[in-house]
């Protein structure tokens, strides 16, 4: 597996921690935590020689210490707003961002998402908000929580806060943060915001001053006097505030699941993962009210598993996940932890104690196994489902969840060996913002892969069983046996009164070729040419490439799709010398000119597509080209490029990740995404091509 398991070795502390942590057994004051925290840590560097990482000019010198600069620290708020009914009242969310535009400091928000309910939110609330929808997301909208983890990980920032888009924080928010910043170590703060049932306050014009319905001043004391003892945890884990300083350096040991955000467990687990790493000194500050949270923010499941909301199959596969990756369900590594501390407050100030038993007990995150209504935690929940995560979607939802206003899908069939060039392939339509698409898998495996990649995946009965891993490619006796397997799925679909665009995943896109392909008109079937000539006729016979085409659902391209697939089962070659025979007809018997053929007993026109619009893997040598591949295919107007013409599944990889036309990390299971430039906000879309 790709994430580290509940059993991987944790990251070895630095020297030096150990003495930390024993200076701070006890109560102690927070300035001289900070004070000792400086010395231990410059003496540290002094015996190692180096710093434990870089922060360049990011962090200027504080009086007595390091820190975030006389200005303050630069804190900036990520959050992503789930769109109604989810995400609640579009009145409450930006209630709780101008809390949080009003907190003292530079504070930003950058909100994650492409939804038109953000953008419009970050119109209404001007410069110091901004929306970024460089994140992944699934079929469902709901963005991945490891993703958003990523983006703020990658941030220009000295500390990066966690919330959701309805809390309402308050000014000891940034009193809190202010404080820890003026320490050079590695931390991580996390607290349970107070549920509220009613709020009756909204901040002045000043947009700094909270006020009453009469326009009188409310105190902070006010504020905190909301239902104070009220925590709102429970199995969503969405009241929970999280906050790190030094962004840049890791969180955890290990590689962080694919949660999906909001939909519960992923905070709880975070929590859990950054303790025991044992990489940075982590604080409870539940005791301090930081936030306040609406009541009533979850829909209660109806089903006899009331403690968790929805009962979705999204909050299934969290609960999955949290269950089976890291520590959360198995206890940390030690009896009790150097590295966790309770803050509380202190007058003026805070107190800091060590909590002395590994169970947690006086820690928020033991709340969470009480805040089931049977006392069932989530763990033992888990334990009794079963191992396999599933979409309850069937292909007829499936389709309808995805089409277009043309009736049209993308469809994609993998399997296990080519499930990472699967999720470039998905990564670089997310980039286009191409969401009409669907996955077929081929194995359980790639199924439930997809499934927790967030894809509209369905799962093929009939598919070949053993599919070989490495050697499938064109001219086996697995090629020849999954091809077929494409044929009868885009005939399903078909029938299904859908167009179907079948996209073999090694086809790289550069632009969306829908809009074009469909303006071909009913009764065209418009498929890549495969030849490799420069020059001539390239509709030439076994010339139609089966990895690249478009099919409407009229009777004359069903009609011809059912000959294709009965010819194909009863041949003992692949699916693609099928399509040229029944199409164009035995050594091209139904050619016209030379990029068309006839079929003629269904009057199925088909149309064999520009080489420059849509190249093979043979055609120009524009793989040859190496790094240059994206600029030679601007230069012609290309739509997509097939990576064929290349023996064996590792030269594919190879060629496509050497060419830079790749777009997956498998280490992280995240797309590629550019936030290097954290003024960049937005997703570059590329220049449309002319269809002329």
């Amino acid at each position: 597996m790709l994430v580290t398991s509940r059993h991987g070795r944790r990251a070895a502390r630095p020297a030096g921690w150990n003495g930390v942590a024993d200076e701070l057994v006890g109560c102690l004051v927070l300035l001289a935590f900070v004070a000792a925290a400086a010395v231990l840590w410059s003496s540290y560097s002094a015996r190692s020689g180096t710093r434990r990482h870089e922060r360049g000019d990011r962090h200027r010198s504080l009086p007595g210490g390091g820190g975030a600069g006389a200005a303050g620290p630069r804190v900036t708020i990520f959050s992503a707003p789930l769109p109604p009914p989810d995400g609640g009242s579009p009145a409450r969310q930006e209630l709780a961002v101008r809390s949080w535009l009003a907190l003292p400091g530079n504070v930003t928000v950058v909100l994650l998402g492409d939804h038109p309910s953000a953008h419009a939110l970050a119109g209404r609330l001007g410069g110091r908000v901004s929306v970024d929808p460089a994140i992944d997301i699934s079929f469902t909208g709901t963005p991945f929580f490891h993703s958003i983890v990523a983006r703020a990980q990658a941030a220009d920032s000295d500390i990066c806060v966690l919330a959701d888009a309805e809390i309402v924080l308050l000014p000891e928010t940034v009193t809190l943060l202010k404080h820890f910043s003026k320490s050079d170590l590695d931390w991580f703060v996390f607290s349970v915001s107070r549920n509220i049932s009613a709020f009756p306050y909204h901040l002045a014009d000043n947009e700094k001053q909270w006020v009453d319905a009469d326009i009188s001043e409310v105190s902070f004391n006010k504020l905190q006097e909301i239902q104070s003892d009220k925590w709102a945890a429970d199995g969503s884990d969405r009241g929970l505030i999280v906050a790190w300083n030094n962004p840049s350096t890791p969180l955890t040991a290990g590689v962080m699941p694919s949660f999906l955000n909001g939909r519960g467990a992923h905070n709880w687990w975070l929590i859990h993962e950054v303790i025991s790493s044992e990489m940075r000194l982590v604080f409870d500050a539940s005791n301090l009210v930081l936030g306040l949270y609406p009541e009533n923010f979850i829909k209660m499941s109806t089903n006899s598993n009331a403690s968790y909301p929805d009962g979705s199959w999204e909050y299934d596969v969290n609960r999955h996940l949290a269950a089976v990756y890291g520590s959360y369900c198995y206890g940390l590594p030690r009896r009790n932890s150097p590295m966790l501390y309770k803050v509380v407050k202190q007058f003026e100030g805070y107190l800091l104690s060590k909590f002395e038993e590994l169970n947690l007990s006086d820690s928020v995150i033991n709340k969470e196994q009480n805040a089931h209504a049977d006392g069932c935690s989530l763990c033992k929940m888990e334990n009794n489902h079963s191992a396999a995560v599933s979409l309850p979607h069937s292909l007829e939802m499936l389709l309808q969840l995805a089409a277009d206003m043309n009736r049209s899908v993308v469809l994609a069939v993998a399997g296990a060996s080519y499930r990472d060039m699967l999720m470039s392939w998905v990564c670089r339509l997310r980039h286009l913002r191409i969401t009409n698409f669907v996955v077929c898998a081929l194995d359980q495996e790639t199924y439930e892969f997809s499934v927790l990649q967030g894809l509209p995946v369905f799962k093929d009965q009939l598919s070949p069983m053993n599919v070989s891993f490495d050697d499938c490619h064109f001219g086996t006796q697995c090629f020849q046996q999954v091809t077929k397997v494409k044929s009868r799925i885009v005939l399903k679909i078909l029938r299904l009164g859908y167009n179907v665009l079948l996209s073999d995943v090694d086809v790289y896109w550069f632009h969306n070729p829908m809009p074009f392909l469909h303006s071909l008109g009913p009764a065209t079937f418009a498929a890549q040419s495969d030849e490799f000539n420069m020059t001539g006729p390239i509709n030439l016979p076994r010339r139609l490439n089966s990895g690249f085409y478009y099919a409407r659902s009229d009777n004359a391209t069903i009609t011809a799709m059912e000959m294709i697939v009965k010819h194909a089962t009863n041949s003992g070659l692949s699916e693609q010398p099928s399509f040229y025979d029944i199409l164009c007809g035995k050594d091209g018997a139904n050619r016209i000119g030379d990029d068309t053929c006839l079929e003629p007993n269904t009057n199925l026109t088909i149309v064999f597509l520009s080489r420059d619009m849509f190249p093979n893997g043979a055609y120009s040598g524009l793989w040859e080209k190496k790094h240059d591949v994206q600029s030679a295919c601007r230069e012609i107007g290309c739509f997509i490029i097939h990576n064929n013409w290349v023996n064996g599944r590792r030269k594919k990889l190879q060629r496509q990740m050497a060419s830079g036309l790749w777009d997956y990390d498998p280490s992280s299971r995240l797309c590629v995404q550019n936030w290097s430039d954290a003024k960049r906000f937005s997703v570059q879309n590329d220049d449309p091509v002319s269809y002329d």
